[in-house]
């Protein structure tokens, strides 16, 4: 097992961070470093800017746009992006419905929706989970009908992140109510939003933020040319969905940035001239965190040399990046509570002459809205049950 970067990763590492450092802009670099928020803009600018460099989907095939990296090359550039705090690539196009067309798509459905999706030009959303089928996803009840050319399409999902911005959706729905397993029976369908019957409604968080909806079907007429692979075997392609999903959630990049401003945050000074690092208990706390975020990595290596190794994709472990990953993105936001104290107030402006920078004022509202992180792209203890059956065969 070789757990080390090559000369010529180091190299690309280099050169990928040096072409961050010169062409993320300053303002949404800033936005990112401060949790303010993202508007539909700022995402979309971001997302054209690394399409016209040519490294907005590293991981398509090279004849749809892609880099030709391999594994390590992808893992680096994700890395280095989450340590320079870029605005996220919002998955759903990018690295979600864009993978299932490129192994289950038909020629027509590729040439229709993978260049906008490249180019920044259509915003998606994803469309799984509903009322009562969150963790279960399988028992979902949405219905599409076959009427003719067309899907008729009823029901509810629920959670949608970014919904109310997306042109698009992907989703599952039964299309088959009389299976005998669950899993059977359930398509996988593309949808356009501005299709008549469609209705987003918000769900405001606790954080006091607009991230998620609900969206309401109601006689939805979809062609049935944007069913994705055969009708009823949607779950087939909701699973290898899923995989890319959860390789992605470790985000060991944008962890250590975050560790990187808690230490430096903890170290200021007191009038008495003691900082919160002085501390040994926090320290302790500070270290232990540490030390679980080089574990990850070198968990995310070991993931890496394999799949550099055999050309495979990596099994039901890697729910343990999923596991591990959105524990410490909790712990650290903990943490930096803690190291603000009093001044962390939700939904409190500060004032310039508080002394406290717009880091410590959006640190509430973060704290409350990663509380999901444990929860999306299947539940840890959903993730934790995968790898008892799958892997241990317990």
């Amino acid at each position: 097992m070789d757990l080390s970067y090559s000369g010529e990763e180091l190299a690309f590492r280099d050169e990928v961070r040096g072409w961050l450092a010169a062409n993320l802009p300053a303002d949404l670099r800033d936005k990112v470093g401060d949790h303010e928020h993202l508007s539909k803009e700022d995402l979309l600018r971001w997302h054209r800017i690394l399409a016209k460099q040519g490294w907005v989907a590293p991981a398509w095939p090279k004849e749809w746009g892609g880099t030709g990296w391999n594994v390590v090359q992808r893992y680096i550039f994700e890395e280095e992006c989450g340590y320079a705090g870029t605005p996220p690539l919002v998955p759903f196009g990018l690295a979600m419905c864009a993978p299932v067309l490129h192994k289950f798509g038909t020629e027509a459905q590729k040439k229709r929706h993978l260049p906008p999706i490249y180019n920044g030009d259509l915003f998606w959303c994803q469309g799984y989970s509903e009322p009562g089928s969150g963790s279960d996803l399988a028992s979902l009840k949405t219905k599409a009908v076959r009427d003719g050319d067309h899907y008729v399409v009823n029901g509810q999902k629920i959670w949608t992140t970014l919904g109310h911005y997306a042109d698009w959706i992907f989703c599952l729905v039964r299309t088959d109510s009389t299976a005998a397993i669950r899993q059977e029976g359930i398509s996988f369908l593309l949808i356009d939003m501005k299709t008549p019957g469609i209705t987003v409604r918000p769900l405001i968080l606790m954080d006091g933020g607009h991230e998620v909806n609900e969206v309401f079907f109601e006689n939805v007429r979809v062609p049935v040319e944007n069913l994705v692979h055969e009708e009823g075997k949607g779950w087939t392609v909701a699973k290898y969905l899923l995989g890319h999903e959860r390789m992605n959630t470790g985000r060991v990049g944008i962890s250590k940035r975050e560790l990187t401003k808690l230490k430096a945050f903890a170290a200021r000074q007191n009038k008495d001239g003691k900082s919160l690092m002085d501390d040994p208990r926090f320290r302790d706390k500070v270290s232990r965190v540490e030390v679980e975020l080089m574990a990850l990595e070198i968990t995310n290596l070991r993931f890496l040399d394999q799949m550099r190794r055999t050309g495979q994709p990596p099994g039901a472990d890697v729910s343990m990046l999923k596991i591990k990953g959105t524990e410490i993105q909790q712990s650290l936001t903990e943490l930096m509570m803690y190291a603000v104290g009093p001044q962390a107030q939700p939904f409190k402006p500060l004032q310039a002459d508080d002394g406290f920078d717009a880091f410590a004022a959006s640190l509430a509202p973060r704290y409350c809205n990663t509380r999901k992180t444990t929860i999306y792209a299947g539940s840890n203890e959903i993730q934790r049950n995968i790898i008892s059956k799958m892997s241990l065969g317990l």
